[in-house]
């Protein structure tokens, strides 16, 4: 199972030279899988470990998140939300809704969908959040020195979570995709690998980046979680990259978009390009 790192959202796997883990959030939690696809009746199970040494406690819920063509997530407010990102709120079910986890306890997730019928075909999409609940007791500590003056004092304690796509699909879907330009580019964090990736058909593509040399064996990068949602057509891909990997980089590679591991592995596009 993945671990979480402290932050909101989904975050790519980068790897030099070999494959890397996948997507990590929130402190202690540890969330697996990471992507939910039901596509029937059945349901599934998202399992949530402690590996903390003090018990942690943690809401679940779901909310409506939108891919940009920057590639980030942005957040809807329930009043912005359209009527199929509504059915897909309605449609998956999911208990218990809050957790507390001693140390090294797993707890299951179940994760179930009702989909009325008449529901057209598409994907919905929904993202499941766990949220930490900070403990009251800690977030004022009993040796916190009082403010000067008879003043207020304000102790903030930061909150944690981590979101993970739960994705319906209804009838007979499909999609493809097509890679485009690749280039280095410098960022306020550093140098970044980006290529353009378009989608077309009528639900998400997701799966994993390998990039090569030609004629050396092994990857000069692998990036795992590569998703383009169906509200966008196109999308940058950004992959942060040590500053001797970006030199490697430049000039002829060849990019495969390929399926994820567990469902084949399949080649979803590969293309030869020269990057800049």
């Amino acid at each position: 199972m993945p671990r979480f790192f402290k932050g909101f959202g989904l975050f790519f796997a980068l790897a030099f030279g070999g494959a890397a883990l996948p997507v990590q959030a929130a402190g202690d939690l540890l969330v697996a899988p990471t992507r939910v696809v039901l596509d029937g009746s059945r349901g599934t199970e998202v399992v949530l470990n402690n590996i903390g040494a003090e018990p942690a406690t943690y809401r679940i819920s779901l909310e409506i998140k939108r891919m940009t063509a920057a590639g980030g997530l942005d957040e809807i407010a329930e009043d912005k939300v359209s009527p199929a990102e509504r059915t897909a709120l309605d449609m998956i079910a999911f208990s218990p809704r809050r957790v507390t986890l001693p140390p090294n306890q797993p707890q299951v997730i179940r994760v179930g969908v009702r989909i009325p019928e008449g529901t057209p075909p598409g994907e919905y999409r929904a993202h499941m959040l766990f949220r930490a609940v900070p403990d009251a007791a800690a977030a004022v500590p009993a040796d916190a020195a009082k403010p000067a003056g008879g003043g207020v004092s304000i102790a903030l304690t930061p909150i944690y979570g981590i979101t993970i796509p739960v994705i319906v699909r209804v009838g007979d879907l499909g999609a493809e995709a097509a890679i485009g330009e690749a280039w280095v580019a410098e960022t306020p964090d550093g140098p970044a690998f980006n290529f353009d990736l378009t989608r077309s058909g009528n639900r998400s593509v997701y799966g994993d980046i390998e990039v090569t040399r030609p004629g050396a064996p092994e990857p000069l990068l692998i990036a795992r979680g590569i998703a383009v949602y169906p509200e966008v057509a196109a999308r940058q891909v950004s992959l942060r990259v040590p500053p001797e990997l970006a030199a490697k980089l430049k000039g002829p590679v060849h990019i495969r978009y390929s399926e994820d591991r567990e469902i084949g592995g399949g080649t979803i596009d590969e293309a030869d390009r020269v990057v800049k």
